[in-house]
């Protein structure tokens, strides 16, 4: 029973280890839809503008983000695919690594599985986290991800807050004044976007569902099949209790 119980804690540790990776950084929750189609098609088609130049998917190919997200092919291809590629082929990008690391201090990240490692929270969170910061070398800081080597490639949408973002801060009503605090996630700006900010927020959820759906293509299906299983386990037992009863009622 000992060695159960120890057995136990070991399989939970990982899952712990995570749990307290991201416990110091207040997060905004985010809930991916990946029935969502709309949503997703958005969020490909934003990934595609503005963070493929930098970041591939290379563990995923074209034609599966196509049909998953009933998106014609032709149109795929005439729209979405900037680099001369096939549409069976990779996600990949042409930009050197070595390159991108004397630019950014670190060249950037796959995004194929970026959901799975940090969450859609975090995903969300970093997105809308952009602040002015003068001491850094592109000019911007991020209140989730503490000096980040991404310059705010989002800024014209946005706009670029002058101040450190209220990230994971829930608007609330002060009891003296009554009024609104931390009603918007920058209470200042340095420079205003092409959005308002209840627009942005909506586009960086589109491109959070998006990278939630690269990371586990297959969960809609998953979760479908799972139901379909446990009704035959369900169905199954019935009858392995009739025939466990049925060979066990001489026994006495």
């Amino acid at each position: 029973m000992r060695k159960l119980i120890v057995g136990l804690f070991m399989l939970c540790l990982p899952a712990l280890g995570l749990a307290a990776g991201g416990a110091g950084v207040p997060l905004d929750h985010m809930e991916p839809d990946h029935s969502n189609e709309a949503s997703l098609q958005r969020g490909a088609a934003m990934f595609t503008n503005y963070c493929m130049g930098c970041h591939s998917m290379e563990y995923a190919r074209y034609k599966r983000v196509a049909e998953d997200l009933d998106i014609p092919e032709e149109l795929y291809e005439e729209n979405l695919i900037f680099t001369g590629a096939k549409i069976g082929e990779l996600m990949k990008i042409g930009m050197n690594k070595e390159e991108a690391q004397a630019w950014f201090g670190n060249p950037p990240p796959d995004l194929t599985l970026e959901a799975r490692l940090r969450g859609e929270s975090w995903i969300y969170s970093y997105l809308r986290g952009f602040y002015k910061d003068e001491s850094r070398p592109l000019g911007v800081n991020n209140v989730v991800f503490s000096n980040v080597g991404m310059p705010h490639v989002l800024v014209g949408m946005q706009g670029l807050c002058a101040v450190e973002p209220h990230i994971g801060h829930g608007a609330s009503v002060d009891p003296l004044s009554g009024n609104v605090v931390n009603g918007s996630v920058c209470p200042e700006w340095a420079s205003e976007g092409s959005m308002t900010p209840a627009e942005f927020d909506t586009a960086m959820y589109d491109l959070t569902n998006f990278l939630s759906y690269m990371g586990d293509p297959v969960k809609l299906e998953r979760e479908r099949l799972g139901i379909f299983v446990l009704i035959f386990i369900a169905i199954f037992f019935v009858f392995a209790y009739l025939l466990n009863r049925e060979y066990w009622k001489d026994v006495h």
